[in-house]
């Protein structure tokens, strides 16, 4: 059964192969493949995550971004990267965040995910946001933000399923919050 984990070199392979079905300009975004540490921002393209070592480094970099005395670029809060897996295939990703900006509250949340091409409209995005909110309790954060695009009507049900309650639009943006007890 498919589960978030931390960032992980283990999907290596399909982690590539999922970055191919994406449309190139949502690529890099949607991958994840830039980190904030040090006060900068760091991107990778594919050509540089084809090789393990660099990999290896963009996959601990990820993992750091969570550590709350983490250096990170201007605007960037401390956010915890978790990857949907199913063994070693690659297939999504979800971004939470550790606290809220003003432009977060607005318009951005605690949450924030992808599926790969391939993987969707299985249920996986339901599922990652699911099993994503006991961790997001740990952090302390209840009820969290998640939103999506006013014309996502995939992403609305995927948060509804979740227990998602709509607050409002604003600039095109669904504003839902999420319970993220268990009691």
């Amino acid at each position: 059964m498919p589960t978030l984990v931390e960032p992980t070199v283990t999907v290596h392979r399909s982690f590539l192969e999922a970055w191919d079905e994406l449309e190139p300009e949502l690529q890099g975004r949607w991958m994840g493949a830039r980190t904030y540490i040090g006060g900068e921002e760091e991107t990778w393209s594919r050509e540089d995550l084809v090789d393990p070592a660099e990999f290896e480094r963009f996959v601990a970099e990820a993992r750091a971004a969570a550590d709350s005395d983490a250096v990170l670029a201007p605007g960037i809060v401390p956010h915890s990267i978790l990857w949907f897996v199913d063994g070693d295939e690659w297939l999504g990703r979800m971004s939470i965040r550790h606290e809220l900006t003003p432009p977060l509250l607005e318009l951005g949340g605690h949450i924030g995910y992808c599926v790969r091409p391939s993987a969707r409209r299985r249920g996986y995005a339901t599922e990652m946001l699911v099993q994503s909110l006991p961790f997001v309790a740990g952090l302390g954060i209840d009820p969290a933000l998640v939103t999506c695009d006013a014309g996502n009507l995939a992403s609305r049900k995927v948060i509804q399923a979740a227990g998602g309650e709509l607050e409002d639009e604003r600039h095109g943006k669904l504003r839902f919050w999420v319970a993220t007890h268990t009691s």
